[in-house]
């Protein structure tokens, strides 16, 4: 009987540490001859976490002492070592306490220095990304690999899950002449796709000459969001507190950039979940947006005074985003709501924001296109066309996609 229950249990309840990361598997017998006897920088943060709650760094200065490797220094990107830095905020170089420097590649440079390389036979690469193309560690990656390359440095990409699931593909693709650090490679705003196979599309699509090597993990399927693989989660940034988090910041986070006119719960407590304002009516926007019965969200009436950021100490109303079904919620779908209910109920408003963006403005290179302003200032219903935009350039993309996409889950 007691066997039965524990075997029910175990069927039920599958042990947390069933999948296995990249950092798991680097010191395995199949893939220790990458960094076995090299001299070795890691590129990590406090987002490098094995599936058993050990830090990557940690790890490192173990194996070094056991002199598995030589530990030559630590790489770390925007927001900071420990994760402790604002978005855009410049980190300095530091020291390790285990005497080894921690350089930065969001301060005075975003590229590894031929300093900062010297002496390196390969870069271990280990950041927790949360699947949107903006989001910064992926450009550090591909930096990374553009400055290897010409060292002879060999890269090692330890693969980590898509927080949005391998499946979930939307959102406008890249124009080359807005390339930039938010946005470094031509794939949708949500590509589905995992650090390591992003590093194999940068290394094809984009002709990188590095020597390049993917730890992949075991026992990940795409059809999974993060909180099915019972990994623990690592805010990567402080705005990205949950897991359940990465679905907010593509839902609302490019009308952050959009302008200041909007307080999206930055200098508040629900960071990318609500759309907010002094001049919005909480009932009317909440209304219109539910009205639309999209899938997997509920438009809630919401009121705050945001701490610091857009409209700070000013009583704002408008919606926060619930997620009802995160399995049929789609980001990309309720960011274009919001943002055409915007131009349906406040036109005014929304016409005069977009007119006081600069050609090169962040919200032309997070969303990777100057064509979603054009519908805007062309439709007054433009949800269906938003929904239109790219789509058989996504559909191309999902064609080529699949050449990346690594099996060994």
């Amino acid at each position: 009987m007691v066997f039965r229950t524990l075997l029910l249990s175990f069927l039920l309840f599958p042990p947390l540490w069933s999948i296995e990361v990249g950092i798991d598997r680097l010191f395995q017998p199949e893939f220790i001859h990458l960094i076995q006897g090299k001299k070795v920088g890691v590129a990590t943060n406090h987002t490098g976490i094995s599936s058993a709650y050990k830090k990557t760094e940690n790890i490192f200065i173990e194996e070094n002492k056991k002199g598995t490797c030589s530990l030559i220094c630590f790489f770390c990107p925007e927001h900071g070592f420990r994760g402790t830095e604002m978005a855009c905020v410049a980190v300095e170089n530091e020291m390790h306490e285990c005497g080894v420097p921690i350089y930065s590649l969001h301060g005075t440079t975003r590229r590894p220095t031929d300093s900062m390389l010297k002496g390196l036979d390969v870069i271990v690469f280990d950041l927790q990304d949360i699947g949107c193309r903006s989001y910064t560690y992926a450009s550090t990656l591909f930096y990374l690999m553009e400055e290897a390359a010409k060292k002879h440095i060999e890269v090692v990409v330890l693969d980590r899950p898509n927080p949005l699931g391998g499946e979930y593909v939307e959102g406008p693709m890249m124009e080359d002449s807005l390339r930039s650090f938010v946005g470094y490679i031509n794939v949708p705003y949500c590509h589905g796709m995992t650090i390591g196979e992003l590093a194999l599309f940068f290394h094809k699509e984009y002709h990188s000459t590095c020597s390049l090597h993917i730890v992949p993990m075991k026992g990940w399927k795409r059809s999974m969001h993060f909180q099915d693989t019972g990994l623990m989660w690592m805010p990567p940034s402080p705005h990205i507190p949950t897991d359940m988090s990465a679905f907010f910041y593509p839902t609302t986070g490019i009308l952050g950039t959009f302008t200041s006119f909007l307080n999206i719960g930055i200098g508040y407590t629900l960071p990318f979940q609500i759309v907010t304002a002094p001049w919005m009516d909480a009932k009317r926007f909440a209304s219109h947006l539910n009205k639309a019965k999209l899938a997997g969200v509920h438009f809630h009436e919401t009121w705050i005074r945001p701490y610091w950021g857009p409209w700070k100490d000013a009583v704002c109303q408008g919606v926060q985003v619930i997620i009802t079904d995160p399995k049929q919620f789609s980001p990309m779908k309720t960011f274009y709501l919001l943002l055409s209910t915007l131009r349906e109920i406040y036109p005014s408003k929304t016409l005069a924001a977009i007119k006081t963006l600069p050609p090169d403005s962040l919200f032309f290179k997070v969303c990777g296109t100057r064509k979603i302003t054009d519908i805007l200032q062309k439709e007054e219903h433009p949800y269906h066309a938003l929904l239109d935009l790219h789509k058989e350039e996504r559909q191309a993309f999902l064609e080529k996609r699949s050449a990346f996409l690594i099996q060994d889950y």
